[in-house]
């Protein structure tokens, strides 16, 4: 994905009902500087010259986080999802990354669904915790 796309990213998160924060890190000035992070890879399918689906695919060294996986609803069923958490796991695998996460919320059946049927182990004993600086970001 290109920086100059970011609006086209935007889009498949709103038409995906994906919560979107831009005032904060779903920002353009954010996502772009995200976007030149070496460990960090947006990937895109299109399908028509058109955005179809977008993942974020980022990992720490230690383990590979997929997030933000959206298909606009009128390109889902097509193996679109399968295609960018492949493309994830492969970024992942070159840097020698062998665990691979993802969150999602608990009204998301579809999503768990989803990564429950890529071999995605769901652990009910972890408890996540975040701080915000901000509750816009």
């Amino acid at each position: 994905m290109l920086a100059s796309e970011y609006e086209n990213l935007i889009d498949i998160w709103i038409k995906s009902s994906l919560p979107f924060k831009p005032e904060g890190r779903d920002s353009e000035e954010n996502i772009k500087r995200q976007l030149k992070l070496k460990n960090n890879r947006f990937f895109v399918a299109e399908i028509n010259e058109r955005f179809a689906g977008a993942i974020i695919a980022s990992h720490n060294g230690r383990k590979g986080w997929i997030n933000r996986l959206a298909v606009l609803p009128e390109f889902r069923g097509k193996g679109i999802a399968a295609s960018l958490i492949k493309k994830s796991e492969d970024f992942f695998l070159s840097s020698n990354v062998k665990i691979f996460a993802c969150l999602i919320e608990d009204w998301n059946e579809t999503s768990m669904i989803f990564f429950h049927n890529k071999d995605y182990v769901k652990h009910k004993d972890i408890i996540y915790y975040t701080k915000k600086l901000n509750p816009d970001i």
